[in-house]
């Protein structure tokens, strides 16, 4: 059958997994292709915002043989008048499932909990995502379906992270991103992750082992005990490590640094000049935030603007991409400044 495909190499095919599902684009009818080393998706429709990596075309897709569920949405057990509204995405944290649901889907979360507990392999805990909140950045739980901690083991690009929902901040949408900056680190480089969560960031460097230095920064003490934590697992020389401390108050005295994180979508660009002044002459600054759709351009220059009020340059955009869709009109945007 023929479709619409969003064409991939296998190395960004779990991050368009996501993104697409995220989007609702995936079709629950096709069997994914393969051609090579790339990898088709098959959507339903063009992507909202284009792909980072990788093309959409038209492919001939098999149809997926109808043999039990596709989806949680088939298990599901709620009125006809809910079922358009089931989310298609879903995250999993270690043996945990993470679910957003409407108001008028709260009523059957219990229906929903359990699907996911029968459909996800390995699932323990199903939880309502009620969103990050606080200077902690702490995620808002709710259990509706199985049981145990919000503690778990998480694997991602060949690293296991400790991690606690409830108690640290930590993203599994970010799997590609942790990888990426990791990749672009060269040999010899010191590094400053602020507000670091449980530190994956900073585990993939210290894995990697090209830097001489990796310091992980966050105010959240159950955060840097986990860090610390995953630093040690990732590399057992010694080279990076966790610190309990504000940004506002580390910064000043951190040192130069040859490239520099921050990664706090709500409201860290309070803090970009103080980070950038860690930054030496040529090296870089990646920085991630919730950007409108429509005011990508004229956020870039305000973004370049206040760097270099502050810390002399000049810099430049060196990268920007959608790193995944965060609501109808906003995207998580990651961004690489280079300073001169």
């Amino acid at each position: 059958m023929r479709s619409l495909a969003a064409v991939v190499s296998r190395r960004d095919a779990e991050e368009t997994r996501r993104t697409l599902s995220v989007q609702g684009l995936l079709r629950e009818d096709l069997e994914v292709g393969h051609e090579g080393d790339q990898v088709l998706f098959p959507i339903v429709g063009p992507p909202a915002t284009p792909l980072r990596r990788g093309t959409v075309e038209e492919r001939e897709f098999l149809a997926r043989p109808d043999e039990g569920a596709r989806s949680y949405r088939d298990l599901v057990q709620v009125p006809p008048e809910f079922r358009e509204e089931l989310p298609r995405a879903f995250d999993v944290v270690g043996d945990i499932v993470l679910i957003r649901l409407p108001e008028t889907l709260r009523p059957h979360a219990l229906a929903v909990g359990s699907a996911l507990l029968e459909f996800v392999p390995g699932a323990r805990l199903v939880g309502l995502d009620l969103g990050v909140h606080g200077g902690a950045r702490i995620r808002g739980l709710e259990r509706i379906a199985g049981s145990g901690p919000w503690s778990t083991e998480h694997r991602e690009n060949g690293l296991t992270l400790h991690v606690d929902l409830e108690r640290a901040y930590f993203s599994p949408r970010l799997a590609r991103e942790h990888a990426l900056v990791a990749e672009e680190v060269r040999a010899g480089e010191r590094v400053l992750d602020f507000a670091c969560g449980v530190g994956p960031f900073a585990a993939h460097i210290v894995r990697d082992a090209r830097a001489r230095e990796v310091v992980a920064v966050d105010s959240n003490p159950a955060a840097i005990a986990l860090a610390r934590r995953n630093l040690a697992r990732a590399g057992p020389d010694g080279r990076g490590r966790a610190i309990l401390d504000a940004i506002e108050t580390f910064a000043p005295s951190a040192g130069l640094c040859e490239r520099a994180i921050l990664n706090l979508p709500h409201g860290g660009v309070k803090y970009l000049p103080s980070v950038g002044a860690t930054v030496a002459h040529g090296g870089s600054l990646h920085y991630y935030e919730l950007t409108d759709r429509a005011h990508l351009e004229p956020r870039q220059e305000e973004l370049v603007n206040g760097l270099e009020s502050v810390v002399p340059g000049p810099w430049t955009v060196a990268d920007r991409h959608v790193v995944h869709p965060y609501s109808p009109t906003e995207d998580l945007l990651g961004y690489r400044f280079e300073r001169a």
